[in-house]
């Protein structure tokens, strides 16, 4: 054990003593963070998270007031009602994109629905998106609780053989759809904080930017160990009696150390920007055991394949720009296809943020980043086996 940790703290101080380490693992993570977070965080004023949802009344009868009402109070969507836009304005605005659905009362609906015989709404979506179901939902929701407060303020209205208290009736219907005797609580994959847009732009910049300055790290590392074999250092410490495991694991534990510290002090200073790291601790410090267990492997491997200091450089740089890109670290990748975020989980960057995005930005549990912790780790184990592989090669 002695010997391992001797080559640790042989390697730290070779790493330290190049001030380009603390350029990519603190300066220039830290100055990224704040250049994405309030690039894309606009004003940092609250923001409104429903989906758009289009609304168009050709009945403008008093019913179909009632339903608008319905439906605005909704937090899922937010109706988008432009008084100067027709049906096929609507359309196009669902065909691009700009609204999740759009909603079309048909002339005659208020009568319909106090006749009991509700006519259909109009109903425009993509059925290829997600969010068509959720306004779907809603829309259902809203519709059936106006047709059960219309039935309730008939029934009123006939035992008290009063035709006039079916407006007072329905009014009270309404109503009591505000408050609920049983209400269902569902939890959505959001915090449940009031964030604003420079926070949660920060949620996902800060972690990204850590995961991707800490594979930059990584090119004092793997130089320290190409140079150990340029100088045959390397073979003369085999004449000893270190092990090349022992050596493998002085040098993996080296580049953990620099990782982990990396990543302690950067979720510190994310906290002061209001990143909530520190919301689930035990999982905030499983993922970043998890990710520099991943990302230092990957730096033992970059060193055990390189040849010289030029091609260490290449070789952290390629995997950087790629994982980075592919894992969500510049772009959130729930902005982009299904099938882009099944490209981007191949990269180890992407099952990183997913756990450090679950603990910050998305409210969920410690249950939560179980499985990207267990997929960093399988990728730590699978980069070490390879490192080992080429470091039994190159030693020979």
């Amino acid at each position: 054990m002695n010997r391992i940790l001797d080559i640790t703290v042989k390697d730290l101080r070779q790493i330290m003593r190049n001030r380009m380490t603390f350029l990519f693992l603190l300066i220039m993570p830290i100055a990224f963070t704040l250049l994405f977070g309030l690039a894309f965080g606009g004003s940092g004023k609250a923001t409104d998270s429903r989906l758009p949802v289009g609304y168009l009344d050709r009945d403008g009868g008093a019913l179909s007031a009632d339903l608008k009402s319905l439906l605005a109070a909704s937090t899922v969507i937010r109706l988008d009602e432009n008084p100067g836009r027709s049906e096929a304005d609507f359309k196009a605005l669902v065909s691009s994109g700009k609204l999740a659905a759009a909603i079309v009362v048909p002339a005659g609906y208020s009568q319909s629905v106090r006749d009991g015989n509700q006519m259909k709404l109009g109903f425009y979506a993509d059925p290829s998106q997600t969010s068509t179901s959720t306004v779907e939902a809603e829309l259902l929701v809203a519709s059936n609780r106006l047709a059960s407060a219309v039935r309730t303020a008939s029934i009123t209205a006939k035992t008290t053989n009063d035709p006039a208290a079916f407006d007072p009736a329905l009014a009270a219907a309404l109503i009591a759809w505000q408050n609920p005797p049983i209400r269902v609580s569902v939890t959505s994959g959001v915090s449940s904080k009031p964030q604003n847009q420079t926070v949660m732009s920060m949620a996902n910049s800060s972690p990204g930017m850590m995961l991707q300055f800490a594979i930059a790290g990584l090119i004092g590392a793997a130089t320290v160990i190409v140079n150990e074999r340029k100088t045959r250092s390397l073979q003369r410490l085999l004449t000893t009696a270190t092990s090349r495991y022992q050596i493998l694991f002085g040098h993996y534990l080296a580049i953990f150390t620099m990782i982990f510290s990396q990543f302690l002090i950067l979720i510190l200073f994310g906290q002061l920007l209001h990143v909530d790291y520190l919301r689930l601790p035990l999982a905030t410090l499983l993922v970043a055991v998890a990710a520099a267990a991943c990302i230092s492997a990957l730096g033992l491997l970059i060193g055990a394949f390189a040849k010289s200091e030029e091609q260490s450089i290449i070789f952290v740089l390629i995997p950087m720009f790629v994982l980075s890109g592919l894992g969500g670290a510049w772009m959130p990748l729930e902005y982009t296809s299904s099938t882009f975020q099944a490209v981007g989980h191949v990269s180890p960057v992407a099952w990183a943020m997913d756990g450090f995005k679950d603990i910050i930005a998305r409210g969920l549990g410690f249950n939560s980043i179980l499985l990207p912790a267990a997929a960093l780790l399988g990728y730590a184990l699978l980069f070490f086996g390879l490192a080992l592989w080429r470091f039994r090669r190159v030693s020979e």
